[in-house]
């Protein structure tokens, strides 16, 4: 299982703002992380005190970003920095995070992936249930002095 500390490592996110507790699994093709951040009330993208379901695409992000890296380490290399490009079908069948119980469950599938761009189907569920699930398209952010097309 991979932790938090080792996650902070992987992704640009820290602190807080790091959402995941743990890895609980991962392959090429996809990862599965766990956590408990939903409940704190600390988590930075709370609003009003209030954490709503749109936010599990970060989470869900954040996943897709640990899995390419996971990646790219086991290639011997290092994950370009990426922004997120696109994102479709968005689904919530919950109108908030923070109320559910039990740890959030977030999967990141690979669908298509080359050159630094990707596109992940996401997923985030509590206890079976899901909560939110979409698709995004994740772009290498573009080097210093490149023009931007």
């Amino acid at each position: 299982m991979i932790d938090k500390t080792e996650i902070e490592s992987l992704i640009p996110h820290s602190g807080t703002m790091c959402l995941l507790d743990t890895v609980a699994a991962w392959d090429e093709q996809g990862i599965r992380c766990l956590t408990e951040t939903h409940r704190d009330p600390a988590n930075p993208l709370r609003w009003q005190g209030r954490l709503s379901a749109v936010h599990a695409v970060e989470y869900g992000g954040q996943a897709a970003a640990v899995h390419g890296a996971l990646r790219a380490r086991q290639a011997g290399q290092t994950a370009p920095p990426g922004y997120l490009a696109a994102l479709r079908d968005l689904r919530w069948f919950a109108d908030e995070l923070d109320g559910v119980a039990g740890p959030l469950e977030v999967a990141a599938r690979l669908l298509m992936g080359e050159g630094g761009q990707c596109i992940y189907a996401i997923q985030t569920s509590a206890a079976g249930r899901v909560l939110a699930e979409a698709r995004l398209t994740i772009a290498p952010r573009p080097v210093a002095g490149e023009s931007e097309r």
